[in-house]
């Protein structure tokens, strides 16, 4: 009789002490989510510091264009009384090609790393055949000698030089303009008297200019045949937007083309003013994104998630050990082991913000370990004990960095490896004679 209410006390010692562990790592997802706060504090900041450093040199850019664009007057009676109207039709690009060659270099600021870039720009086609303008009547007053071109850049400040822009041969002076909603800030080139001449005539344009930039450059296949092509030294880039390129990729950099039909994209080919029918329309765009790969804060993010796990795993490895030796470990020392777990992303974070992320990881897992066994083998009072601690948190640390390192299948390979560690766990319990565990605890 004694035995059995022995037994039973003990039970419910034991479930009593599992509901109190529970209760600590739920209790320490609090400073896992401030951790996690903290981190997304500092990724802030260090976007905040890029812009700036951005902007002093140049964003990131945006082509578009030229637009050849002639203003004509519409002359029509209202009520018995004249009316003159002032209107502007822009027209695409028969042809448009662009070649690019991107300078990358990195920029640091403290701690923080930008990507910016120089690039040499090449742009060459035909306008339009303006003869058959459709708004060619007799209430239409062409006026092809106030006719322009818009080239359109989305930050005018990364210009490094003069445009040189030709058309047919002939140099064009270009002069910043205003802006419209297909091709934003403009530079824009006027052409006196050159449509006047000849509207028919085929005319060619060749346009070289020097821009800065910062992460991306997009590019608008304004033409009704758009060839891009970009060439950069930089080993990991991304490409965005509607169209995808071919591509090749080498150690010394990139090499990515694309080509874009009138049928490919939903700019008209020509259009009056900013009406209706083209600020409706959302442009189409592609380009080249310089991607830096090591984005330290999107990995410590990721790590501090599993931070549950790792209280979870290492709470029940104590307590397995409290079960099979006898051992009394108090809350208290559950919950400094679990502020050292916490502790640990800490660590990630502020080493990571220094050195290399892998090495970072390898410095703050050590301190960690070395931190967590050395206090349980206060504890444990049993070398081979503490040497299986040792073990489980470097399994855990290793699991939880090679998770990180496989984007594509971490979830895959997470959730094998927590089904894994959940049947370990289990068939483990299951040894464990949870009602006969000995009366003389110490």
């Amino acid at each position: 009789m004694e035995a059995k209410r022995l037994e039973r006390k003990f039970s419910q010692s034991l479930t009593q002490k599992a509901l109190i562990i529970a209760g600590l790592a739920l209790l320490l997802l609090i400073p896992s989510v401030l951790v996690q706060n903290l981190i997304l504090e500092r990724k802030n900041r260090s976007e905040e510091t890029i812009r700036k450093i951005n902007e002093k040199w140049s964003l990131s850019q945006r082509l578009c264009g030229p637009v050849l664009s002639i203003p004509f007057t519409t002359t029509y009676v209202n009520e018995k009384e004249k009316v003159r109207e002032e209107h502007v039709v822009s027209l695409t690009p028969k042809n448009l090609n662009i070649r690019v060659r991107l300078i990358p270099e990195e920029r640091h600021y403290g701690i923080y790393k930008t990507i910016l870039y120089k690039s040499e720009i090449q742009l060459s086609g035909q306008l339009p055949d303006v003869s058959r303008l459709k708004i060619a009547d007799k209430n239409n007053t062409i006026h092809f000698s106030r006719a322009y071109l818009s080239l359109g850049i989305s930050d005018l400040r990364g210009l490094t030089d003069e445009v040189d822009f030709r058309l047919n041969g002939n140099a064009c002076p270009a002069e910043v303009g205003g802006e419209n909603y297909v091709s934003g800030k403009n530079m824009v080139v006027n052409l006196p008297d050159v449509l006047t001449e000849a509207p028919d005539k085929v005319y060619e344009f060749d346009c070289k200019l020097k821009l800065n930039g910062s992460s991306s450059m997009d590019f608008v296949p304004i033409g009704s045949a758009t060839g891009v092509n970009v060439a950069g030294s930089w080993k990991t880039p991304g490409f965005t937007g509607s169209f995808s390129p071919d591509y090749q990729l080498s150690d010394t950099g990139f090499v990515a083309s694309w080509s874009v039909l009138s049928i490919n994209r939903s700019i008209p080919e020509y259009w009056v003013d900013e009406d209706e029918k083209i600020t409706s329309l959302r442009l189409p765009s592609f380009g080249v994104t310089l991607v830096d790969t090591v984005d330290h804060y999107q990995q410590n993010m990721r790590s501090a998630k599993y931070a549950i796990m790792f209280i979870a795993l290492t709470f029940v490895a104590f307590f397995f050990v409290e079960v099979l030796t006898k051992k009394r470990i108090h809350p208290v020392q559950y919950l400094l082991v679990g502020f050292a777990l916490i502790l640990f992303y800490s660590l990630l974070l502020s080493i990571s913000e220094q050195l290399h992320f892998a090495a970072a990881y390898l410095i703050a897992a050590v301190a960690t370990i070395a931190l967590i066994t050395t206090y349980a083998s206060g504890i444990f009072k049993s070398k081979v004990q503490t040497g299986i601690l040792a073990l489980i948190l470097s399994i855990l640390y290793l699991f939880l960095y090679v998770i990180l390192q496989l984007e594509d299948v971490a979830l895959l390979i997470g959730s094998i490896g927590l089904f894994a560690i959940l049947g370990i766990v289990m068939y483990f319990s299951q040894k464990i004679k949870w009602y006969r565990q000995g009366e003389d605890i110490e």
